[in-house]
């Protein structure tokens, strides 16, 4: 059993190897490609990262065709056995969506090849994009633990906020692809939906487990809490400096948009506050001063203000919500975590949440007073 007291808190439940074969999966890359290039195809390198990501696998693939070298990503939808952390992954939707943000804003992300819905090829849904070279601030460790975040200066750092907020306020001025979205139902706000859509996942991840009481406080606090909601947009999802790849402290490549949603643009400002104060938090726990001067939340805010023209309302309750979603997604991540040794089962369930701390105190109201 592994040592689950020492070992890092963000690679538990990772699915650090592959659960394909390197060269069954280059053979059929290599056949699969000399089906939509017109000239012949060579795969010169496959490399499957060790750390990979916890949703979608990634392959790092360099394929020949035309004389010319062209590195690429492969995202593959995680096969079955693996227990998946969400229900469904529809990476056609993904690639879709990375597509209509690069043809309708200035928004930097990689380019996209191909979409292969049908999962025979390599045993699940794929699509192929185009590779980016750059930096990205790591979760393991966290990039608040020490890392090229951590050395460079602070002007530096004040660049990265003010050009990253200015790539989110891009991603709102998109026209909104419907089609593309989950809609309200009835009668059912852009927020409320994307609440009842929470409650679905966490009630999918708890089903024959022990329910997280603190999860059930949080549902019952943003029911009392809800707010008058501000005009939808197409909402990224998963807003935060971890999903970028930057050149020269400036966004290279937006990543990640498996939880793009259609919702207030007040998600996905609070999900990047809240995502550093997560990270914030671990660093001041293991007694490190990691970057308490970054992305604060009345900083942020002016910033998306300054570049979108609408001032973000009520960030107390839409950060305490994103500690909510971060909380379910825990949560899964977790007892995904016990299904494979990875863990022991907690006496609480809320100790399966990372930031039950940081939750608790938001609901109580008393976050912010400590964190000044």
């Amino acid at each position: 059993m592994p040592d689950t007291d020492s070992a890092d808190p963000n690679e538990v439940a990772r699915p650090t190897s592959s659960r394909r074969d390197p060269d069954w999966l280059r053979a059929r890359l290599a056949d699969w490609l000399n089906t939509v290039v017109d000239s012949p195809v060579t795969v010169t390198r496959l490399e499957i990262p060790s750390a990979n990501g916890m949703s979608s696998e990634t392959i790092v693939l360099d394929a020949r065709w035309d004389d010319t070298e062209h590195p690429l990503v492969v995202r593959v939808a995680p096969l079955a056995e693996s227990d998946p952390v969400f229900p469904a992954y529809d990476l056609d939707r993904q690639f879709r969506i990375i597509g209509h943000v690069a043809s309708s804003t200035y928004v930097a992300l990689p380019k996209l090849y191909w979409s292969e819905p049908d999962p025979r090829p390599l045993g699940a849904p794929f699509f192929i994009m185009g590779r980016v070279d750059g930096q990205v601030p790591p979760d393991v460790m966290p990039y608040t633990f020490g890392s090229w975040m951590s050395d460079a200066t602070p002007e530096q750092r004040a660049t990265l906020t003010e050009k990253t907020i200015e790539t989110l306020a891009m991603i709102h001025s998109a026209p909104v692809p419907h089609e593309l979205l989950d809609q309200p139902g009835p009668g059912e706000t852009p927020l409320r939906a994307h609440i009842r859509r929470l409650r679905d996942f966490y009630a999918w991840a708890s089903d024959g487990r022990a329910g997280s009481g603190l999860i059930e406080r949080g549902f019952a606090w943003v029911a009392e809490n809800i707010p008058d909601e501000t005009d939808p947009v197409l909402s990224w999802g998963d807003a935060r400096i971890g999903n970028i790849i930057y050149q020269d402290f400036a966004p290279a490549a937006v990543l990640d948009w498996e939880m793009a949603a259609y919702g207030p643009r007040e998600l996905d400002v609070a999900w990047m506050i809240f995502l550093h104060r997560f990270f914030q938090d671990l660093a001041e726990m293991a007694g490190l001063p990691g970057l308490p001067d970054f992305l604060r939340r009345d900083e942020v805010a002016a910033a998306y203000g300054r570049k979108s023209g609408h001032q973000p309302l009520d960030l107390d309750f839409y950060i305490t919500y994103g500690a909510l979603i971060h909380a379910v997604v825990m949560y899964r991540i977790q007892s995904r975590a016990i299904h494979f040794g990875q863990a022991e089962e907690p006496a609480d369930p809320d100790d399966m949440i990372l930031h039950r701390a940081t939750l608790e105190a938001m609901l109580e109201g008393t976050y912010w007073e400590k964190v000044g």
